[in-house]
């Protein structure tokens, strides 16, 4: 069993009533899909793998020897335990936003990863536009929804990750199972080093590395907008004793202002007199999530609900 691949070039040919019907499965159905033909030029792509890489080598991968995962890791196998590192993972992880600080050592990082946003932003508001359509909500819905009202936007932030081999896999995760708090997520995966997993009817499958695919998947806010139509994933990263697994994760989200709660065109379609999630405002279900991440997320929604 794999996630679906669909082809984004063929929304604009003959086949793009089979290729909508494809990206509503993959929403459905999954909640997880890969793009290929999206658009994105491989040589852009081969820079960012390029700069990702270099910036981890030349200033993350010492600092990550000394981090504490691999301290508590040391510690375990000194004492022989077979004890798992439950509230750790196995990541070296950075964040690009607009407002912060950029690594500045590694030549080209800054133009080549400000470009690569800007093409992925541009991709996140098509692969939701398209949504709007499969949901039969106006075009730009979505991208409305999250803006939260005038003078406010989505945001758009991108996490660098990188999983170094580990010694021990058994013992610790990469990145402990979890749903995204937010709204769309653009995944550009390493296409060597496997290790994603999403869960579906109670088994853990592998997402596949497919070269220069950009892996699409829908978080919380996103599943609370439809109603539930659309579902938030579990999904995690394994250690792997082989291989630095390189995850570049772009995530289109509501505004902290903006107050999410069910479309109502999809409430009534589905014939109920109640809406199945509360309507609540983003940054408040931000610092549930934030307390909460790595727990059931249903509880998140009755505590924003309550707040």
């Amino acid at each position: 069993m794999a996630i679906p691949v669909i082809d984004f070039s063929k929304l604009n040919g003959e086949e793009r009533t089979k290729t909508m019907a494809e990206i509503a499965n993959g929403c459905e159905e999954w909640g997880f899909f890969q793009l290929v033909n999206h658009g994105i030029s491989e040589e852009l792509l081969e820079r960012v793998k390029n700069v990702c890489n270099e910036c981890f080598k030349q200033e993350r991968e010492e600092k990550f020897k000394n981090s504490m995962p691999v301290k508590l890791m040391d510690e375990l196998v000194e004492k022989k335990s077979s004890e798992k590192l439950e509230n750790m993972d196995w990541e070296d992880v950075f964040n690009l936003f607009d407002d912060c600080e950029w690594p500045s050592n590694t030549p080209g990082f800054k133009e080549t990863m400000t470009e690569y946003r800007a093409e992925l932003k541009i991709l996140a508001e098509k692969v939701m536009e398209v949504m709007d359509e499969n949901l039969g909500l106006t075009k730009g819905y979505i991208k409305m929804a999250f803006s939260g009202g005038e003078g406010n936007s989505p945001f758009f932030g991108t996490k660098v990750s990188h999983y170094p081999p580990c010694p021990h896999p058994k013992l610790v995760n990469g990145l402990r199972a979890h749903t995204d708090a937010g709204g769309v997520i653009l995944l550009f995966q390493d296409d060597i080093v496997d290790g994603l997993q999403i869960l579906k009817h109670g088994k853990w499958i592998d997402v596949q590395p497919i070269p220069n695919s950009i892996v699409i998947n829908t978080g919380d806010q996103i599943e609370v907008l439809t109603n539930g139509l659309y579902k938030s994933v579990w999904h995690r990263i394994l250690a792997t004793p082989n291989g630095n697994r390189r995850s570049v994760a772009s995530f289109y989200n509501p505004s902290l202002k903006a107050t999410i709660a069910p479309a109502p065109q999809l409430v009534d379609e589905m014939n109920q007199n109640n809406q199945t999630y509360p309507k609540f405002v983003f940054g408040d279900y931000m610092s549930v999530y934030a307390e909460q991440k790595f727990l059931p997320k249903e509880p998140r929604f009755h505590a924003v609900k309550a707040m």
